[in-house]
């Protein structure tokens, strides 16, 4: 399995942080920042350098939200305090945005964000 971490940050009116993925798995499709956990780091670097590279944003990780595997990949999301920084969809995204409810519902999602969402409660707020 290849270890990976993916952010749950959320604006002030709950909006939810999402990024268009630029490579496979995914390419094209939605999904919450994350990326692979590189050797040598542990869950809370492997966040920060990841939602940097592909947001902008520099985060403060938080608790654990939830584990999912897909496919090689076992993934921890945690959720993330937006620090600062300028939003823009960095090296491994086509585009980033904070999205409410109807926006992500419009959104093509990777396979499986939706329902792993809704089980955690953990969908954007407004």
């Amino acid at each position: 399995m290849i270890a990976c971490v993916g952010g749950l940050a959320y604006d002030e009116t709950g909006r939810l942080l999402l990024v268009q993925r630029a490579n496979d798995p995914g390419r094209g499709l939605w999904s919450v920042p994350g990326g692979r956990v590189e050797a040598g780091e542990d869950d809370a670097t492997a966040l920060t350098r990841e939602m940097r590279e592909e947001t902008g944003l520099r985060v403060a990780p938080g608790e654990l939200v939830g584990r999912v595997v897909r496919g090689p990949f076992a993934i921890a999301d945690y959720l993330c305090t937006v620090v600062d920084g300028p939003l823009h969809a960095g090296d491994d995204a086509l585009d980033a945005r904070f999205v409410d409810r109807t926006a992500m519902a419009a959104l093509p999602l990777v396979h499986g964000l939706l329902e792993t969402l809704t089980e955690w409660g953990a969908l954007p707020r407004s």
